[in-house]
């Protein structure tokens, strides 16, 4: 296998779970809530998952991984979108800062996650015991006989059903978005609440929804992580940056989930090139880690001075909503 096509397998290997939690993100910004805590509930979602299967798998001498996927995939939906709720009641109901909430949610999922994860291993046998590999064998199942074709099989057909699944889901957001009333409803409110509330949208119930199932879709993110990518282990504080990454890929997709397709991608490549890149010393290797970001600052910079409506964030993003002060 040449050097090239494992690149490209390994930048989309990388690229899933920020996918995961930009698309969970875009659905929550089209409401107008920003919500910094995606990386505390991409922790969340992958801890939850992964806890879920060790239990199940301890307790029967012969565990289904079919059984063992759904099991892992349902608790870590909830955990995820109890973040979400968490998020939404402060922010929506208590009208607390949405910065301030955001960020102190991702510092608790962080903890919630290393906390769990280091309990488990002593749990397990010692640091980096946790194991749940017939589980994660159902996350890592490739495409039969697809996967097997030359060059084209292992570029495109040779990862789990989570990776597919990211592409789907943001396909369908971006219809959603576009194609249907509900997702127009979103935008709408997104942009002017107010006037939103006054065609009799309900922007309490939209916001609520909006930002649990983007905490849910965000909490994918992790549970790929630790099931797919790291193969049913656990490793405190393993996700890096990855949760602010799909943060600042929002910006780089231009609130388009098809365009946070191709940026995920882009971005997983520009996180791992340093790998790839000979001669290079530490300080270049923190250097080379700054690409997406400073992708992420340019496409800003040229977004905002082309100053297409389209391009730019809902105008009530990050502000919350008092319908007595309508």
């Amino acid at each position: 296998m040449s050097l090239l096509l494992i690149f490209l397998q390994n930048a989309i290997s990388q690229g899933v779970s920020i996918l995961f939690g930009a698309s969970g993100e875009i659905v929550t910004e089209k409401s107008g809530n920003l919500n910094l805590g995606i990386p505390g509930i991409m922790y969340m979602g992958g801890i939850s998952g992964l806890m879920a299967a060790f239990f199940y798998e301890k307790s029967t001498s012969h565990p289904n991984a079919f059984l063992g996927l759904l099991i892992s995939l349902l608790v870590s939906l909830l955990a995820s979108a109890f973040g979400g709720l968490i998020y939404s009641v402060l922010t929506i109901s208590l009208r607390a800062n949405q910065n301030v909430v955001g960020l102190a949610l991702t510092t608790f999922g962080v903890g919630f996650g290393n906390f769990f994860g280091g309990s488990i291993s002593k749990l397990a046998g010692g640091v980096g015991q946790i194991s749940v590999k017939t589980t994660a064998s159902a996350y890592r199942a490739e495409i039969p006989g697809l996967s097997k074709i030359p060059v084209i099989g292992d570029l495109f057909f040779s990862y789990g059903f989570l990776t597919y699944l990211s592409v789907i889901l943001a396909v369908l957001l971006a219809f959603f978005l576009k194609k249907t009333r509900k997702g127009l409803n979103l935008r709408a409110i997104g942009e002017d609440p107010a006037t939103a509330d006054a065609a009799g949208i309900n922007v309490s119930r939209y916001k609520y929804t909006a930002t649990i199932s983007g905490a849910a879709i965000a909490g994918l993110g992790g549970l790929y992580f630790v099931m797919e990518y790291l193969g049913g282990t656990w490793n405190n504080n393993g996700f890096g940056d990855r949760g602010w990454l799909a943060i600042a890929l929002v910006i780089l997709a231009l609130w388009k989930p098809v365009n946070a397709i191709w940026g995920s991608f882009l971005f997983g490549g520009l996180y791992i090139l340093y790998i790839y890149l000979p001669g290079l010393t530490r300080a270049t290797q923190e250097l080379c880690k700054m690409l997406p970001y400073v992708v992420t600052i340019i496409v800003l910079i040229l977004s905002s001075k082309r100053n297409k409506h389209e391009n730019q964030p809902p105008a009530s993003l990050g502000e919350a909503y008092f319908r007595e002060e309508r």
